[in-house]
């Protein structure tokens, strides 16, 4: 914990857009930021639930209302953040749900339905602030991936593939735009005592007997996460290292959150570079 206790003179960015703050991470995240002095529009689909971050940060907090599969409320909430705060530093990517069913189960629209809140959502935004992070030559997008997208679990599969949707994504944009003086940052978190796992998840209604050992075993809410033996990782510690770290001009391109998500992050690298191996000689026999 030493380079959390080490402040980060904030230089660079100072005002910020947080997608998606009524509620968990994001809710949070906004908090952390307003708290340590930063100018946070700070958005929802519901502005009441947000509202008490204007009463508590006047000067500070621009309260809007947004919703991510919606552009003209997109358009509108970037358009009063630059009459306001005159810039856009930082845009944070945190709105997102997750749908529970067998591949086999859900339907087309459930599936659209996802990937247009986890994804388009995100390409919304970016393509709404990245005009003025160009003028200005310079900003960060901070995208909110999760531990989904390096081992997605039965019943979560269109979940995962909107997370790694993302993630293909934010390494192609980091292409473009880095040289900018555009920073892209993919934060892979482990899982936070929120009500994620209540308000966020939407089951499937169908049932297929043949994944009741797998993907059905998923088709549930948790509202008392007391009773989950879980190791979960510390929220403000959390939205402190990913604050003060897209400050550093050493940022990486990508941040587990978590030692259940760095566990799973060795993993993947380990499996995939095993395969890699095994089928090595195979797949370099194709070259003409």
């Amino acid at each position: 914990m030493a380079f959390l206790a080490k402040k980060i003179v904030r230089s660079e960015y100072e005002n910020m857009v947080v997608a998606g703050c009524s509620s968990g991470f994001g809710k949070n995240l906004a908090e952390t930021l307003l708290s340590e002095g930063e100018q946070v529009v700070v958005t929802a689909r519901n502005p009441e639930t947000i509202q008490h971050f204007d009463d508590k940060y006047p000067q500070t907090a621009l309260c809007v209302r947004l919703d991510v599969t919606k552009k003209d409320t997109i358009d509108s909430a970037v358009k009063e953040a630059i009459e306001k705060f005159g810039k856009i530093d930082v845009l944070i990517n945190n709105a997102g749900y997750c749908l529970r069913g067998a591949v086999e189960e859900c339907t087309e629209e459930e599936i659209y339905a996802e990937f247009n809140t986890n994804f388009f959502g995100a390409v919304r935004m970016i393509q709404a602030v990245l005009p003025h992070m160009r003028k200005a030559g310079s900003g960060a997008i901070i995208n909110y991936s999760s531990i989904a997208a390096l081992d997605t679990s039965a019943g979560s599969a269109f979940y995962g593939a909107a997370k790694c949707a993302l993630e293909g994504l934010s390494c192609g944009l980091r292409k473009e735009i880095e040289p900018l003086g555009i920073k892209v940052l993919v934060v892979e978190p482990s899982p936070f005592k929120t009500d994620f796992f209540d308000r966020s998840i939407d089951i499937n209604p169908n049932r297929i007997s043949a994944y009741d050992n797998t993907a059905n075993k998923r088709k549930v809410k948790i509202s008392d996460l007391s009773k989950v033996d879980m190791k979960w990782c510390d929220m403000g510690r959390a939205c402190k290292l990913i604050t003060d770290i897209i400050q550093r001009p050493d940022a990486p391109h990508h941040i587990l959150l978590g030692s259940m998500a760095v566990g799973i992050g060795e993993k993947f690298v380990k499996d995939r570079a095993e395969e890699i191996q095994k089928w090595k000689e195979a797949s370099e026999s194709l070259d003409a």
